[in-house]
């Protein structure tokens, strides 16, 4: 495995303090920041827009901004979040009508391309796409609220989506995001995780750096 990427959510940060938490994070060696962008349609909760986006990429200029599209109909925002500073675009397979064409859209547009999977979506369902991604990100809770326990099978399903992406020598990254802590943390990056996306637990905590160099230790 490749050196573990850790990406703080800021689904969890004080958003009163975003541009220190941010930083602070950043200092401990995070190189990503996540975005988790929800609608309250596709998954019960409204989060964030393009503006989010802009305030993150300001407050990292130099970091990757990884934003997770948790909303129905992606492609009509993909330019509108590319242009606000995403680095990466990931939309849920549940959710892109039309999947191969939304992955060369983002190309297009010249950002990365991702896709999720649901915790009870089939890993067969990407077979057909797998050359054409650059991250699959496996959730291990439902979409939609930060703080879930993570779900136990999501370790299995992880090793299995590392087998694949490795059968057809992919070099997408292996993301993971629900209830991502040291101890689920261990146990993912075992199974060949590089990325883990962690938010309650890291900025939940008075000092997130702290809790950034625990993961990245897992590394």
């Amino acid at each position: 495995m490749s050196e573990l990427i850790v990406a703080p959510s800021i689904l969890s940060a004080d958003l009163l303090k975003l541009h220190e938490q941010v930083r602070e994070v950043v200092d401990a060696g995070a190189k990503w920041i996540h975005v988790d962008v929800m609608d309250g349609h596709f998954v019960p909760n409204i989060t964030f827009g393009p503006k989010m986006v802009e305030a993150v990429r300001k407050a990292a200029p130099q970091c990757t901004v990884d934003v997770h599209l948790m909303i129905s109909d992606p492609d009509r925002y993909l330019r509108d979040f590319k242009n606000a500073g995403a680095d990466i675009l990931t939309v849920h397979q549940e959710a892109a009508v039309h999947l191969y064409r939304t992955i060369q859209r983002i190309h297009d547009l010249g950002a990365k391309a991702g896709v999720t999977l649901n915790p009870a979506t089939p890993l067969e369902l990407l077979n057909h796409v797998l050359g054409e991604i650059d991250l699959l990100l496996v959730m291990t809770v439902e979409p939609g609220f930060g703080g879930q326990p993570f779900i136990p099978f999501g370790v299995t399903k992880v090793a299995k989506a590392r087998r694949l992406l490795d059968s057809v020598a992919s070099e997408a990254y292996l993301e993971v995001d629900g209830g991502v802590d040291e101890h689920t943390g261990e146990k993912l990056v075992r199974a060949g995780a590089d990325v883990l996306v962690a938010g309650s637990w890291v900025f939940g905590h008075p000092k997130p750096g702290e809790r950034v160099r625990k993961l990245l230790e897992l590394g």
